[in-house]
């Protein structure tokens, strides 16, 4: 009786996965995104460095020809100085710009957010029609209604107020055009629900949609400051007193046909960007996040 040994098969040796084959190049491309990414980021922030550099300098040393790093002397005094300042009440321009951007933040994203949300939801057979007309607003250059803004504004005697520089503003074309992409895509049967509770629809619209669109809201809210901020032209026309002064307003005295000072202009500015570094800081994760859930898609 003869036994028969079964043949053992070797195995071909096993190849590479591509994870192991990949993993050098995945190293390499991870360090190169490092890099590229740092090199931005310090791209970024010289203007800042410039910004903070040339705010504790003389005017010498920001005219001078000999470029330092860092000035011979901090003057630390110029923050006293620009505060002190009695032909620019610069702690009064702060205030001012503080409460025109909030308020008009506020009133922008409750203006914007029903018209975004009429459109969007209620049935109306001229609705349309309505979304193109504000859309077509779009299209109007600034200039055109900047004059004919100003005569009405003047004619009601809201110069030199809050109401003549946050009023006019309220309503923003795109704004609301984000709004009603948004609302688009909201889930109805979060709204269905409400209905069959008894809401109409101001109810759905506050104490559902709103609840729960926070994310959108915080990123116009941002975008929204920032822009009411940064506003100078109107503010420019409505405050002619230095008391009505915004903060872009004051940063233009201090450059004129005469003289220009150097280191009130950079320590004016610098100061002035800080609310707008803690908003977005605060803000920013919303941002991104919000803009994408706009739904523009046609």
């Amino acid at each position: 009786m003869t036994t028969t040994i079964p043949k053992v098969r070797k195995s071909a040796p096993k190849a590479d996965t591509p994870s192991r084959v990949g993993r050098g190049g995945g190293v390499m491309s991870s360090t190169g995104l490092y890099i590229a990414t740092g090199v931005a980021a310090l791209l970024f922030l010289i203007p800042f460095y410039i910004l903070v550099r040339n705010a504790l300098s003389t005017d010498a040393d920001i005219t001078g020809e000999n470029w330092k790093l860092f000035p011979t002397d901090i003057q630390w005094g110029n923050i006293s100085e620009l505060f002190s300042d009695e032909t620019v009440p610069f702690a009064q321009t702060l205030w001012n710009s503080a409460v025109v951007a909030t308020l008009h933040t506020v009133g922008v994203l409750l203006v914007c957010s029903l018209a975004g949300y009429g459109l969007a939801r209620i049935p109306y057979k001229h609705a349309n029609k309505v979304f193109y007309a504000v859309l077509g607003t779009l299209m109007v250059p600034t200039a055109v209604t900047f004059v004919p803004s100003f005569v009405l504004v003047s004619s009601l005697g809201w110069v030199d107020t809050y109401r003549g520089l946050i009023i006019p503003g309220l309503f923003s074309g795109f704004t609301c055009f984000l709004f009603r992409q948004y609302f688009l895509g909201f889930p109805k049967e979060l709204e269905e629900a409400a209905r069959m509770d008894g809401l109409g629809y101001w109810g759905a619209y506050w104490r559902v949609v709103v609840p729960n669109s926070l994310n959108f809201f915080a990123a116009m809210a941002t975008i929204t400051f920032i822009a009411g901020w940064n506003a100078f032209l109107w503010p420019l026309v409505i405050g002619q007193d230095p008391s009505s002064w915004t903060v872009q307003v004051a940063l233009s005295s201090y450059m004129t046909n005469q003289t220009v000072v150097f280191h009130m202009i950079f320590m004016a500015t610098a100061i002035s960007i800080l609310p707008l570094v803690f908003v977005f800081l605060f803000l920013q994760r919303w941002l991104v996040q919000g803009i994408a859930q706009t739904g523009i898609k046609g």
